[in-house]
């Protein structure tokens, strides 16, 4: 059976060098539905040599092409990433289809190009590094983000910076390529709760690199961060862990003046709303969320002149004792 798919796939792969654009369109539909359906044949599109001609597709004129490519490529880096990887031309298509996402790319194409980013480094460390040094991929994604005009781009863009950012040596070129301001922009203006959500776990990340300290404090990140711990914000749990995350790698990776704006930013205010929040979180949170909620809350007492004694039991308490 394994023969005749094999087979199958082969005379499929080779219509897409066929000089009928008709022939290769429908070749590529109907490698988009069969690597959709049937995991099984991913690997076996990739063997018959079809990701040459689906990265190449991206450049094409036709919107339906580039979004049978672009698909087919996505599905294919859930269990082929290595065929991917190493074929050549294939970061720079991907690239190609981004960058032109306001022009030539259709808003389908760049949806499944982002996606096939963040599907490559989410599994796969190795990768992290290649594809971070690919700044022109870098800069697309926050392009995207900096000015959306649809909810899937701007979402799947996020997991992919997200995905970029989890390599430490990443995030000093993704803020100097305006990551910061751009994720601010979104925190900031877009009420969809699920991209604040994106924008801070991506902006968590970021934080965590001294090039961060002078960036955030363009945009007073640590003050918008601590306005999403108050609970009249009404910012969702996840929302919270990520600003707390945001703000203590801030502390950690700034020098003493990032450390002394961040304990202002959240002591800040007579109703000491962030404070509330950062608690809230060291109770409700996931188990990293409530270790880094107490990391933090003791730096903003130990900021402050320390003696408060309000938050004793907290840290006291093993973080591991509860179940989130």
């Amino acid at each position: 059976m394994e023969t005749a798919k094999r087979r199958t796939m082969s005379t499929i792969v080779s219509r897409l060098s066929s000089v009928s654009e008709q022939t290769r369109a429908a070749a590529l539909a109907e490698l988009r539905l069969i690597s959709k359906q049937d995991p099984d044949s991913r690997l076996i599109i990739a063997d018959a040599g079809a990701i040459p001609y689906l990265a190449e597709t991206l450049y094409s004129s036709s919107h339906s092409s580039q979004e049978n490519a672009a698909a087919t490529l996505l599905n294919l880096s859930i269990t082929s990433r290595e065929p991917l990887m190493s074929s050549r031309g294939l970061l720079d298509a991907l690239s190609h289809a981004l960058r032109h996402h306001d022009t030539t790319t259709s808003p389908a194409a760049v949806q499944s190009s982002a996606a096939t980013i963040y599907s490559l480094l989410i599994a796969e460390e190795s990768y992290r590094p290649i594809i971070g040094s690919k700044r022109d991929i870098i800069f697309s994604l926050i392009h995207i983000i900096r000015y959306p005009d649809s909810h899937p781009r701007i979402k799947d863009s996020l997991k992919a910076l997200f995905a970029i950012a989890l390599y430490p040596m990443n995030r000093s070129t993704m803020i100097s390529l305006g990551a910061i301001p751009a994720l601010f922009s979104l925190i900031v203006k877009d009420s969809r709760c699920g991209i604040v959500e994106d924008a801070t776990a991506v902006m968590a990340q970021v934080a965590g690199c001294e090039d961060s300290e002078d960036g955030m404090r363009r945009v007073s990140g640590a003050n918008v961060l601590a306005d999403l711990l108050d609970p009249c914000t009404g910012s969702s749990l996840r929302i919270k862990e990520n600003s707390v995350g945001a703000l203590l790698n801030l502390a950690r990776c700034g020098g003493a003046a990032a450390r002394s704006e961040v304990a202002a930013a959240v002591a800040s205010g007579a109703d000491e709303g962030a404070m509330e929040g950062i608690v809230y979180v060291a109770e409700n949170g996931s188990l990293k969320g409530r270790k880094k909620a107490v990391d933090l809350l003791k730096l903003v007492v130990s900021g402050n002149g320390g003696g408060d004694s309000r938050f004793d039991y907290l840290f006291n308490e093993n973080p591991n004792s509860r179940s989130s």
